[in-house]
């Protein structure tokens, strides 16, 4: 980025960036496909996904009119968003369903903001939102993580030229597309060895009498709908 004043840094930020090559969008989603499909990248890279997921549950959780206490971020890659109101109702249900497809719709804007080549938007849009969720984290790993994202994406629409960032927008939005389907598996998976109460289809299913079976699969199907709808919008 090369403004130096506040007016400059914001030209940049809304400067549309030249469309990248086909063979780097293809690129970035082999990369993280890897990433979604390998260990030990996965367990760093999904507490990208957790942010998002968190960040699901307060944004809905404010819309739908409750008061939102705090976020909490663990090392296990697990979180919780802490929320006050009605304990039952459309807003209390909403704010459960955010959770597991706000990773892919995530993706889904980041698309959007591709399409437009505004690349530079897309990253300074991620860094503003990660300020917005910091100011709600209520621990110490939680604000470790947050900030630890947002300084990467800083330094990349900062210090790197236009085709790195347009790498690492196309990296991020293909990772959160393809990311947001392995979280709903493992999911049923520690149901099935440790059923629990706590997780995000049992609380549904309390909520709304339906099976937390029937959550799981309208978790995957909403998520696996709109990876294939970015399959298509990168690709076709």
């Amino acid at each position: 980025m090369e403004g130096t004043t506040l007016t400059e840094v914001w030209q940049d930020v809304l400067t549309i960036q030249p469309a990248p090559p086909q063979w780097l969008i293809i690129g970035a989603g082999v990369g993280a496909l890897l990433v979604v499909l390998t260990r030990d990248p996965w367990r760093l890279a999904r507490n990208v996904v957790t942010i998002a997921h968190e960040g699901g549950h307060a944004l809905v959780a404010l819309l739908s009119g409750r008061q939102l206490t705090g976020i909490r971020l663990h090392s296990d890659t697990s979180g919780v968003t802490v929320s006050r109101g009605k304990p039952t109702g459309i807003g209390m249900i909403l704010t459960v369903f955010a959770g597991y497809v706000a990773p892919s719709l995530v993706g889904l804007a980041g698309i959007l903001l591709l399409l437009g080549n505004r690349i530079t938007a897309l990253l300074w849009i991620s860094i503003l939102l990660l300020a917005a969720m910091l100011l709600l984290i209520r621990n110490v790993y939680g604000v470790v993580s947050v900030v630890g994202t947002g300084t990467l994406v800083f330094l990349v629409s900062w210090f790197t030229p236009a085709e790195v960032q347009a790498g690492f927008a196309y990296l991020f939005t293909w990772f959160m597309l393809l990311a947001g389907v392995r979280p709903v598996f493992e999911m049923q998976a520690q149901r099935r060895r440790q059923p629990t109460p706590q997780s995000d289809a049992d609380q549904l299913h309390r909520l709304t009498g339906l099976p937390a079976a029937f959550w799981v699969f309208v978790f995957f199907l909403v998520n696996a709908s709109v990876l294939a709808l970015g399959i298509w919008l990168l690709l076709v």
